[in-house]
């Protein structure tokens, strides 16, 4: 088993910033990838970004993409969403997500509020 525990959601005004972090625990060897998601009320989830385990490659949303930036610290078994110049539409529910072996483990969730 792999546990997510996300933290850094809050309100924020449009234009800001905040920072996302996502902690690791349990069997997190061999885990393939690492992965943002979101939901919007009354949306369907969506991938914001990604980052592999083998070579920190990066995969981004194209609503996202230069304004928001996935890091990991492999030590700690942490990954982080940092989120700059966020829009009314970033609104979400953010969820951490490592893929491991063919399965997916989700966290559970941190709410971004982005005001106009």
């Amino acid at each position: 088993q792999v546990r997510l525990v996300e933290s850094g959601g809050g309100l924020v005004q449009s234009g800001g910033s905040l920072r996302l972090s996502c902690a690791a625990s349990g069997f997190t060897s061999n885990i393939d990838a690492m992965r943002w998601y979101r939901q919007a009320l009354g949306k369907e989830r969506e991938l914001v970004a990604g980052i592999r385990r083998v070579g920190g490659s990066t995969n981004y949303a194209d609503s996202v993409k230069g304004r928001f930036t996935i890091s990991r610290d492999v030590p700690k078994n942490e990954v982080y969403l940092q989120m700059n110049s966020l829009k009314p539409e970033d609104t979400a529910v953010y969820y951490c997500n490592a893929y491991k072996l063919l399965r997916d483990y989700w966290g559970q969730g941190t709410q971004v509020t982005v005001s106009s």
